[in-house]
């Protein structure tokens, strides 16, 4: 099963929110970004107390996000998956064995038909919605690509976690600490 049953990966942005999320009981969690040399660190201290880490790759300070990035992340930092808008990164994660969570920013109609063309050659493990409160393009993306989808984005209510999930969403990202506790 996905991220073992847990539908809410709480996201974290510093350490101090990382250390805050490690008593909880979620297996799965989300760092958006962090400077390069403490990631190693932050990844090994979640892991300790029984923790995946998806590592957002298009955030992190000190390092160009390309598939070279992507390698270094994946054998050297060594999280559970990468998230990222880019192609290469998302081959490079698969290479890695590592999840794969490829980005979709729902901008506009030509650029989601671009993205389905895309995914149909990256075929990630999971495509992250954003925003993730547009229920009926979630099930438009999930029946159109077979790919299970993470809702995230905009997502600020109790509501928009049910609708998201509802609607055929895998899981949410929030970093609304209020909110975690609906999917742990």
């Amino acid at each position: 099963m996905p991220f073992r049953n847990q539908t809410v990966l709480p996201a974290v942005r510093t350490a101090k929110e990382l250390e805050g999320v490690l008593a909880a009981p979620f297996v799965y969690l989300v760092l958006l970004g962090g400077h390069l040399g403490q990631l190693r660190p932050l990844v090994e201290l979640a892991e300790r107390h029984g923790k995946k880490v998806l590592l957002h790759a298009d955030l992190i300070d000190g390092l160009k996000n390309d598939e070279y990035a992507a390698e270094f992340l994946c054998q050297k930092v060594r999280p559970a998956g990468l998230i990222s808008t880019r192609a290469s990164v998302i081959q490079k994660t698969k290479q890695n064995k590592l999840i794969a969570v490829q980005r979709l920013f729902l901008i506009d109609s030509g650029a989601l038909e671009k993205s389905y063309s895309l995914f149909e050659k990256t075929r990630p493990d999971f495509i992250e919605v954003l925003p993730g409160v547009i229920p009926h393009l979630i099930g438009e993306v999930k029946e159109r690509t077979g790919i299970p989808i993470i809702a995230g984005g905009l997502i600020r209510s109790a509501e928009d976690v049910g609708a998201a999930l509802g609607a055929g969403a895998t899981a949410i990202t929030t970093s609304r600490r209020e909110l975690w506790g609906l999917g742990g």
